[in-house]
């Protein structure tokens, strides 16, 4: 699966976790989940679970720490998937 493939898949789930007053535009690579989504911790949760199923991947306590950004979310698959 090609970068932008991964990249394309994560910005329709983050999508479904946006609050109402973030527009699907505002994703971006470089975006912080938290901070420039507004998505809050009980949602982080869920795009965490939500990567996995997407990915058939799984995540461990380290990749959940790191996966602060878009970017950082699109590395990890990326090295569980290789």
């Amino acid at each position: 699966m090609t970068h932008t493939e991964i990249q394309e898949r994560l910005f329709k789930i983050v999508k479904v976790y946006l609050p109402q007053d973030v527009d699907a535009t505002a994703i971006k690579p470089e975006s912080h989940l938290m901070n420039d989504l507004n998505i809050n911790s009980a949602h982080l949760v869920d795009v965490a679970l939500d990567v996995e199923d997407a990915f058939d991947i799984v995540l461990n306590e380290k990749d959940m720490e790191e996966m602060q950004t878009v970017s950082d979310a699109v590395r990890i698959v990326q090295a569980k998937t290789s």
